[in-house]
């Protein structure tokens, strides 16, 4: 039996980008096991169950995968946040999501981040094996989810997509998103599309919509069959002006979490092992 075919159990079901997947997935006739430490705040999607359960419970989160064909993990902090709010969620609740997905030979789709990658310059284009930049204690937990994904992989042979999310929200809403938009059509597409994939092994797929303007080149779609269908091009005239007076913002991909907390006297050099 495939991962399209057993239930798939999915973190963070009450958050946004979950409860617009719970809905779209279910739609399109995936039996959903969704989860959140917070209530389900819509109507129930045909044929799925929720549970509310915190990620750092190892027992309960065992028990949800259990008989599932794949995870789909959206739980945990998803914005910048201090180091020890960040720590529980995003870096033992994760241990135990691969450890599940271990214990049923389920596949992994890993809601990764652009803040992986934050501090790389906005002129340069990335592929998917770029050296992880992170911007922030976020984007480090996501580094670190990424290099779970790998050991998984390469020691157990859990199968993981890291999808590093740019900017996923309905609109186009200022001029970097031009390059980080992730369309929720866009989003959901992907997911159904991992979900369906035959093999996926260990890979990371960029989470933007088709940009002209993206800073992100080269990754692993194809082996999904995933091609995005929208664009933030549409918006440009709308969005363009729309630019911070910062320039830490505007210099490097992380936008707004690179400058938090900044305290640099002058900018991280592109190469990352310059001395200055």
């Amino acid at each position: 039996m495939s991962a399209s075919q057993k239930p798939v159990l999915l973190t963070g079901a009450s958050g946004n980008l979950g409860r617009m997947l719970a809905r779209e997935l279910a739609a399109l006739g995936h039996t959903l096991v969704l989860t959140d430490i917070k209530a389900f705040p819509d109507e129930m999607p045909a044929g799925a169950k929720f549970t509310t359960a915190d990620l750092g419970d190892e027992v309960t989160m065992h028990d949800l995968a259990d008989g599932c064909g794949a995870i789909l993990h959206f739980g945990g902090v998803s914005v910048d946040r201090p180091f020890e709010e960040v720590l529980d969620p995003n870096i033992r609740g994760l241990y135990h999501v691969y450890e599940a997905a271990r214990r049923n030979a389920a596949r992994v789709l890993f809601a990764s981040s652009n803040h992986s990658i934050g501090f790389h310059e906005r002129s340069e284009k990335l592929d998917h094996d770029c050296a992880f930049r992170p911007d922030s204690f976020y984007g480090l937990s996501k580094a670190y989810g990424e290099l779970i994904g790998r050991l998984y992989w390469d020691k157990h042979g859990v199968e993981n997509l890291n999808v590093r999310i740019g900017s996923c929200f309905p609109e186009v809403a200022n001029a970097r998103m031009l390059s980080t938009w992730l369309s929720y059509a866009d989003l959901a597409r992907l997911c159904d599309a991992f979900l369906k994939a035959p093999k996926v092994g260990h890979a990371v797929v960029w989470g933007a919509s088709d940009n002209p303007a993206s800073f992100w080149g080269k990754d692993h779609r194809d082996r999904i069959g995933w091609h995005p269908q929208d664009t933030a091009e549409t918006s440009r005239e709308q969005v363009k002006d729309k630019v911070s007076d910062n320039p830490v913002v505007e210099r490097y991909q992380g936008g707004d979490y690179c400058a938090n907390n900044y305290s640099r006297a002058t900018p991280s050099p592109r190469d990352p092992f310059a001395l200055d």
